[in-house]
């Protein structure tokens, strides 16, 4: 494998510092944190980390509002700390890819508040100002619903300033060259700090025209190319994701023609094609989608996804393909976001049945791109959906049974732990204990000889005898050499049965739960014709939810289709 091509055949593990793992107890997840969990991310197979933003923010958008681009959030740890955990990723063989949030700041940003106070200072013309509030004002808002405008007055300033996305977040004006220069210098910073790549946020915002006067925005596909530029002088195998809900026939234009812009996208159009498939067993869309995003640079590559951080956007389908996908996966209006999309997270969406999430993952693992995966679908995480908009979906990894999932030992983390539910810790702990008690029971009743039942009870007497069968045979043969004893009579000696019959009885019982176990296995293969079983899965399947058992080999089954993907990527570039 070319190594300057190393995405094309990377699996891409997206995770937020903030949820994932807390080291000193304080609520919030760290570094320290994350580097503790850098062995079991590099077990499941993971070959690049994608971090959220972590950089300094107040926190009103899950810090995409960032006041510091040059320094971490100090909840989070120090520049130390984040590359030591660079460090210890590069020794795993991992590459670190992070958020690239440059279309807007935090409004307590120094540059936005040195240019709301002064007129005349060189920030000024680093945002978007009118005098008077624009006659398009409403229209074009990213959240509709919960935003009202994209222009909000300042009193300080005395003028009206720009924001796609909430009033918190002004809009940077990507046009100026000075800005430019500084986001240059930006991603050049945290190269230096050992990042591989970055993700970047709402491309298409970032590089189109802003301004009152401007009702038509163009898009300055230049910039891209200076951004690739720049990176490739610096690091030549670092690369740039781009966040671009696009049409297909927009696609060279982020790419380049000969390839020279963008190295990476979402493809958007397959994923929301890909669940309309999963909700209707229609697979035309996703054939449709395959074919239009085919053609690409032989150096460009597609980011592929199930669920990621935001809502599950289905802007691109029809009204009644929409429809559909809302009454399969998402029929309350409590789970459905912005009239556009779901909020839910995978496991949830698919019912809790294993069958259906593996053969998601096949598909996704099966198709032309790099499978990008969230933290937490691994083991069958669920949503919370008490949570305002997109954050009952951004709730903290559970680890464990222990307090808070594991993540945390503090009592009130920065993200409620999901906790009651069939998703919760506190009912995987009852889970545990209940199927502890079922055993315990189990054992008890393997102490009758002529005790019969389910192949749980067969489990049971099978684990509860190995050990006595060892522990009494070995009784009886010290008996027999010590007094010269017939084996049989040294074992009635011992207070035990006859030790021939017992023994075979305990090896029929072994021989018929294994060869169960191994019928269970089979059947739980996962389908190597994922097109063909597509209506079986997915959408005539309906199973429990997931048990403790089973999340956890869900995730050895994923550690094993990343393994072979990764096998496969060694011998050929996809």
């Amino acid at each position: 494998m070319i190594n300057d091509l190393w995405y094309k055949n990377a699996v891409i593990y997206c995770l937020s510092v903030e949820t994932f793992m807390d080291a000193n107890g304080d609520g919030v997840g760290d570094f320290q944190g994350l580097m503790r969990r850098l062995d079991y991310l590099s077990g499941l197979g993971v070959t690049a980390i994608w971090l959220m933003p972590f950089q300094e923010s107040p926190g009103r958008d899950d810090g995409y509002d960032v006041s510091d681009y040059y320094n971490v959030d100090r909840r989070y740890g120090t520049l130390g700390d984040f590359v030591e955990f660079t460090h210890g990723a590069k020794q795993r063989g991992i590459r670190v890819l992070i958020d690239l949030v440059i279309n807007h700041t935090s409004k307590d940003h120094p540059w936005f508040q040195d240019a709301r106070s002064d007129p005349h200072s060189r920030y000024r013309e680093w945002y978007v100002w009118s005098d008077k509030k624009p006659a398009n004002a409403d229209h074009g808002m990213v959240f509709p619903g919960v935003q009202k405008t994209t222009w909000t007055h300042d009193e300080k300033a005395e003028a009206y300033y720009f924001h796609r996305f909430y009033d918190h977040q002004p809009d940077l004006n990507t046009s100026n060259p000075e800005v430019q220069a500084e986001i240059l210098k930006i991603m050049g910073f945290w190269i230096q700090l050992g990042v591989s790549g970055f993700r970047m946020d709402a491309a298409p915002f970032i590089i189109a025209t802003k301004g009152a006067e401007v009702t038509k925005p163009v898009e300055q596909f230049d910039m891209l190319r200076k951004f690739r530029e720049f990176l490739q002088w610096r690091l030549g195998d670092s690369i740039v994701l781009a966040e671009a809900n696009i049409l297909p026939k927009d696609n060279f234009e982020y790419f380049g023609d000969d390839g020279d812009r963008m190295q990476m996208m979402f493809n958007f159009q397959v994923n929301q094609a890909l669940f309309y498939a999963f909700a209707s067993a229609d697979t035309r869309p996703l054939k449709k989608a395959m074919e239009a995003t085919k053609p690409r640079p032989a150096t460009a590559q597609w980011g592929l996804f199930l669920r990621n951080h935001d809502e599950l956007d289905l802007g691109r389908l029809t009204d009644k393909q929409r429809g559909a996908v809302f009454a399969e996966f998402g029929p309350d209006k409590n789970m459905q976001l912005y009239d556009r999309g779901i909020r839910r997270r995978l496991a949830p969406m698919l019912g809790g049945d294993r069958r259906r999430i593996e053969m998601a993952y096949s598909l996704l693992f099966s198709l032309p791109g790099t499978p990008v995966i969230r933290y937490g679908d691994e083991i069958g995480m669920g949503d919370d959906l008490n949570l305002p908009e997109r954050d009952c979906a951004r709730t903290p990894m559970q680890w464990s049974t222990e307090p808070e999932g594991g993540f945390t030992k503090s009592p009130k983390p920065i993200t409620p732990v999901i906790k009651d539910g069939p998703y919760g810790f506190v009912a995987y702990q009852c889970r545990r204990t209940a199927a502890r008690s079922e055993l315990a029971v189990e054992l008890d009743r393997a102490d009758d000889p002529n005790a019969q039942g389910s192949s749980g009870d067969r489990l049971g007497r099978f684990l509860r005898g190995r050990h006595r069968r060892r522990r009494r045979a070995g009784a009886s043969l010290r008996l027999a050499r010590q007094f010269r004893l017939d084996p049989a009579q040294s074992a009635c000696a011992a207070g035990g049965s006859d030790l021939r019959s017992r023994y075979r009885r305990r090896r029929a019982t072994a021989d018929r739960y294994c060869r169960w176990r191994k019928q269970q296995r089979r059947r739980e293969r996962p389908s190597h014709r994922p097109a063909r079983c597509l209506r079986l899965s997915l959408v005539s399947c309906r199973r429990p939810r997931l048990s403790p058992q089973a999340q956890g080999n869900l995730g050895f089954w994923l550690a094993r289709l990343i393994e072979t993907r990764r096998f496969a990527g060694k011998h050929r570039a996809r």
